[in-house]
C-alpha cells in the first residue's frame, strides 16, 4: 500500500486523473478511489473538486504563480525575467489546458465550477494581474518605457503562452514548430521591442 501521507496521494490521485479525462469528468468519489481512501477522508482535507483543482494547480504544476510572485524590479534583466515567465507559462497552459478544457463542454458543470473556484481567490486572470504588477514595478523603475500599457504587454505575453498550448494539442504529437526555449526567448524579445526604453530589450 502507498505509504504516503493522505493528503499527498489525493492530489496526485486528482492530478492523474484530471489530466487523462478531464476536470468535468474527475469526481470526488472517483479521487478517493484512486488515492485509497474514502470520500469522507478526502472532505477532512479539501472542501470541493474546485479547491482540489486550485491545489493541484500550485502544487503539481509548474509554478507560474509562485515565479510571478517571487519577481522584483531591478532584479536580473527585464528580458531575461520575461524570457523565464514565458517558459514556465508555456508549461502551464500544456498541463492546464487538457484539464479545463472538458469544462468548455459542459456550460452547466463550468458555471458550477466557475461559483466553486470564486471564493478560493483563483482563476485564469491572477497571472495575468501578477505579471502586470511586475511590469509596473519595473516601468516605475525606468526599465520599460513610461507610456507603455502594461496589462496589455501581460496580456500578450500570457495569452502566446495559453494560445501555444491550445493550437497544438489537437494535433498528432502535439509538437510545437518551436523549441518551448525557443520560443520563451523569441517572445519576451519581441514583446520588449516594443515596451522597453528606445525598443531595446537586453535592459539590465
Amino acid at each position: 500500500m502507498d505509504q504516503k501521507p493522505a493528503r499527498v496521494r489525493i492530489v496526485d490521485a486528482a492530478h492523474e486523473l484530471m489530466l487523462s479525462i478531464g476536470l468535468a469528468r474527475t469526481t470526488t468519489k472517483e479521487i478517493a478511489r484512486a488515492a485509497g481512501c474514502s470520500e469522507a477522508a478526502l472532505y477532512k482535507y479539501f472542501s470541493s473538486k474546485e479547491e482540489l483543482f486550485v491545489t493541484v494547480l500550485a502544487e503539481r504544476l509548474p509554478r507560474l504563480g509562485t515565479l510571478l510572485g517571487e519577481l522584483s524590479a531591478d532584479e536580473g534583466t527585464v528580458e531575461g525575467n520575461l524570457t523565464e515567465i514565458a517558459r514556465v507559462a508555456a508549461l502551464f497552459y500544456e498541463q492546464t489546458f487538457p484539464m479545463a478544457a472538458s469544462l468548455y463542454a459542459e456550460p452547466r458543470l463550468k458555471r458550477r465550477h466557475e461559483e466553486g473556484v470564486g471564493g478560493l481567490e483563483a482563476g485564469p486572470h491572477l497571472p495575468i494581474r501578477q505579471l502586470d504588477t511586475y511590469l509596473r514595478a519595473e516601468q516605475g523603475a525606468g526599465r520599460l518605457r513610461a507610456d507603455a500599457d502594461t496589462y496589455a504587454a501581460a496580456s500578450l505575453l500570457l495569452g502566446a503562452c495559453a494560445q501555444r498550448a491550445f493550437a497544438y494539442a489537437a494535433l498528432p504529437g502535439g509538437t510545437p514548430p518551436q523549441p518551448l526555449d525557443d520560443f520563451a526567448a523569441s517572445l519576451a524579445r519581441t514583446l520588449l521591442g516594443g515596451i522597453g526604453p528606445q525598443g531595446l530589450s537586453g535592459i539590465s
